[in-house]
């Protein structure tokens, strides 16, 4: 299924009178799951199509520029996702200062009724929009007559007595608890990215590995992962080890994603290479000299090896 992609809110006539999902829908969790699953059944009961507005970069990251690791997934992987629950169109809207200066209402007038025309709109419990986030839920519903539309706001999904949300997830990889992280995904959280040409400290000392840069992708717990990676669009996967961080032997001040994987000695420069976390094996850690530091990979290539899959908790 093709996804019809908008950069603003002139969406063709065949788009208008839809469903709409609004949200930056980072990690796209369980809660997200819901919402979209919700959705879903509108649109086989309305026989109405599905699109999604969500934003570039995310509003927290533009109102905040020191902000730079901290996306769950990019947004190649939420096409992928949006795919799954038939969504029909995606607007990608560039946030920059003249669209955050857009009032609440005028958000809801020029845009969802006289641009759009959307007939059900879907949002979590604390969407908040237009300029300083003056626009919420309350104001939605209360505007719903007057607009001719209805809004979906399902109460927010708990697990183990919490919200699940993306900063919960965030919270949870930045610990090194990637067991919760991916139960609250409903899978491993993965990565995707470049494979780039490195110093090829990796290889020298037997372990050559596939470089990738983070770019937005918020920072895990730096050390050590059992992974599961996939080379280009291919669905059969490859299994490995991977290290986040600094390689304080070598003393490198940019940090890094590396991944040796297992029984695989092709050039892979400029492939895409999607890693799928799935046990956090140890924390990062300086050795001293390359022996140590060979030691060490031996024990951990062990350890992701005896790894099948990630348990969920």
């Amino acid at each position: 299924m093709k996804i019809i992609l908008y950069k603003n809110f002139k969406i063709k006539k065949k788009h208008k009178n839809s469903i709409l999902l609004i949200g930056n829908f980072d990690g796209l969790h369980l809660g997200h799951q819901k919402l979209f699953k919700l959705a879903k059944t509108y649109k086989r009961e309305k026989k109405l199509k599905i699109g999604v507005i969500t934003f570039n970069p995310i509003p927290k990251m533009f109102f905040n520029k020191k902000i730079k690791n901290f996306r769950i997934s990019n947004f190649n992987q939420q096409i992928n996702f949006f795919k799954k629950y038939d969504v029909d169109f995606v607007i990608l809207k560039k946030f920059n200062k003249e669209f955050s200066r857009v009032k609440y209402d005028k958000f809801i007038s020029r845009i969802l009724f006289t641009n759009l025309k959307t007939k059900y709109i879907f949002v979590s419990s604390n969407f908040k929009f237009g300029n300083k986030r003056k626009g919420n839920v309350k104001i939605l519903k209360k505007l719903e007559k007057k607009y001719n539309y209805r809004i979906i706001n399902p109460k927010p999904l708990t697990k183990n007595n919490k919200i699940v949300s993306s900063t919960l997830i965030r919270k949870f990889l930045s610990l090194g608890k990637l067991n919760r992280a991916n139960f609250l995904l409903n899978r491993n959280w993965s990565m995707e990215g470049i494979v780039r040409k490195g110093r090829m400290m990796g290889r020298k000392i037997g372990f050559p590995t596939a470089n990738i840069n983070l770019n937005n992708y918020i920072l895990p717990a730096l050390g050590v992962y059992a992974v599961r990676a996939h080379l280009g669009n291919s669905k059969k996967s490859l299994r490995g080890v991977a290290n986040i961080g600094y390689r304080p032997t070598f003393k490198q001040k940019k940090i890094l994603l590396e991944v040796n994987l297992f029984n695989f000695n092709k050039i892979i420069y400029n492939k895409k290479l999607t890693v799928e976390f799935l046990k956090f094996i140890r924390k990062e850690k300086r050795f001293n000299g390359i022996n140590e530091l060979r030691k060490q990979i031996k024990f951990d290539l062990i350890k992701a090896k005896k790894v099948k899959q990630a348990k969920y908790e």
